[in-house]
């Protein structure tokens, strides 16, 4: 893997690893805070190890994976800030949807399409571990079912319409990434 690539990895995992820091409050969700981005992680991760994904390159890889996070992540609390829902433990108005439960179901959901091919308990694993966050949510008192049973639909849907419109708009187009300190581009050679 070339210097720069690895350079990109270190950053995305680097970067999920510490997506919720601020978003913690009087509550201990620690372990969820991780789990949620463990699917993804393990997307990275299997490439890194040698397996080959279903996206040719690595650019096209993390740009696919990137694209399904960021729309699910926005999709979710676009709504989180708009249904203003009462948790079940009264600390916020977040509850719905729940954004573990959505990050953790578009990671799966990415896993499956890069590597389902290779095994399918890849993407049993991916999935249990996803139905083991949302699961986790409720029984500490964060969410209600409604609420991880949303984030699971948006996750997945999400998901869904980025390798769709993978599929009808790039198709064999040419994508590039770099990094430059906290600078992440993206170009797509049509």
């Amino acid at each position: 893997m070339s210097p720069v690539m690895m350079k990109i990895v270190i950053f995305l995992l680097c970067l999920l690893t510490t997506m919720n820091v601020g978003a913690q409050q009087q509550h201990s969700d620690a372990l969820d805070d991780v789990l949620q981005h463990v699917p993804m992680a393990a997307v990275f991760g299997l490439r890194a190890c040698g397996v080959q994904s279903d996206s040719h390159s690595w650019p096209e890889l993390l740009a696919t994976s990137a694209s399904a996070y960021v729309l699910s992540a926005a999709v979710a609390y676009g709504l989180k800030h708009t249904c203003n829902e009462l948790r079940p433990d009264k600390s916020d108005r977040r509850s719905l949807p729940s954004g573990h439960a959505t990050l953790a179901f578009s990671g799966a959901t990415v896993l499956m399409h890069e590597y389902g091919r290779v095994s399918p308990w890849i993407t049993v694993g991916g999935y249990t571990l996803a139905t083991l966050v949302a699961a986790d949510r409720v029984r500490c008192d964060r969410h209600y079912a409604h609420d991880v049973l949303a984030g699971a639909a948006i996750g997945i849907c999400a998901t869904e319409l980025t390798y769709w419109l993978k599929r009808k708009v790039i198709k064999n187009r040419n994508i590039d990434v770099s990094l430059s300190g906290l600078q992440l581009d993206v170009a797509v050679r049509w």
